[in-house]
């Protein structure tokens, strides 16, 4: 396992976990695997990194048994990187790191579930238009997993929400996130136009990061029509750079809808979300 010069501490896992990923660029290229670029010219494209240094962490990556390659072509040989089960075990760190670098380097230090249009977290999200959505499956109030783009599909409209309050209840002090409330109304806005949704060929996928039995439960009760996927290990949260909150101890997504065609591209965003209803009717007009 490589070692960072600082000699970590045998026995504190913190020190130990930077002498493996202390390096910025490591982390940055964990991101990236998790956003779907595998091949090294993607990567080189995306971080603006020189191909020696890029070489080089990629090794260490290997070598920790955070990253594993295949061979996609040769003559010459070229690789795709992707990421280990250790590697996706560090998908909760990258975006509790995003979390708080949007709260407190990007904002000024508020919790809140929503951005204003004008800042990062905002900007982050449009950026995604025109993007590819890489292959996730989410666990399914079904009791499967769930790709977050249905091929058969005309469209996918994705939408993310922060929480339910059935069966368990949101954290104390929820109604004062700004943004946070109107999780329950907005899955009802859509159920309720749900047979509008199919007949036009379109997908309806929610999904946030509560555990699966939350959101059969949920289903249940309220007669949630469509797929509900549940994001509790932020695979997709990741991947797309969601933002989130942290609330009653995890993160929360903030609420987001994305329109994502038949070719797995972005079509359109909207965040953030301040009007629930009128973003249904968005969605079923862009899709």
């Amino acid at each position: 396992m490589r070692r960072s010069s600082f000699s970590p501490e045998p026995d504190c896992a913190i020190a130990q976990s930077l002498g493996v990923i202390g390096d910025g660029w490591e982390l940055l290229i964990v991101r990236d695997l998790a956003r779907g670029l595998h091949r090294f010219d993607q990567l080189a494209d995306s971080l603006h990194i020189s191909r020696k240094v890029l070489t080089e962490r990629l090794t260490g990556l290997l070598e920790s048994g955070i990253v594993e390659r295949t061979a996609y072509q040769d003559r010459p040989t070229r690789y795709a990187y992707r990421l280990t089960p250790r590697g996706r075990a560090l998908l909760p760190v990258l975006v509790a790191l995003q979390d708080w670098g949007d709260r407190w380097l990007l904002g000024d230090g508020s919790l809140t579930g929503t951005n204003d249009a004008d800042e990062p977290p905002a900007h982050r999200i449009h950026e995604l238009i025109g993007r590819r959505v890489p292959a996730i499956a989410l666990p399914s109030v079904a009791g499967t997993t769930v790709d977050v783009v249905d091929a058969d599909a005309r469209a996918t409209v994705l939408f993310g929400y922060p929480a339910t309050g059935r069966p368990t209840p949101l954290p104390e002090g929820w109604g004062e996130i700004a943004g946070a409330n109107g999780c329950t109304l907005e899955n009802r806005l859509f159920a309720a136009r749900y047979d509008e949704f199919v007949a036009k060929g379109i997908a309806v996928h929610g999904v946030s990061t509560q555990r699966t039995d939350e959101q059969q439960a949920f289903a249940e009760a309220e007669g949630i029509p469509h797929a509900l996927l549940s994001d509790l290990e932020l695979e997709l949260t990741a991947a797309l750079r969601l933002p989130t909150f942290r609330a009653g101890g995890y993160e929360r997504l903030k609420r987001v809808v994305l329109v994502i065609g038949a070719d797995r591209v972005v079509k359109a965003a909207r965040y953030p979300v301040t009007d629930i209803a009128d973003a249904v009717d968005w969605a079923f007009t862009t899709a």
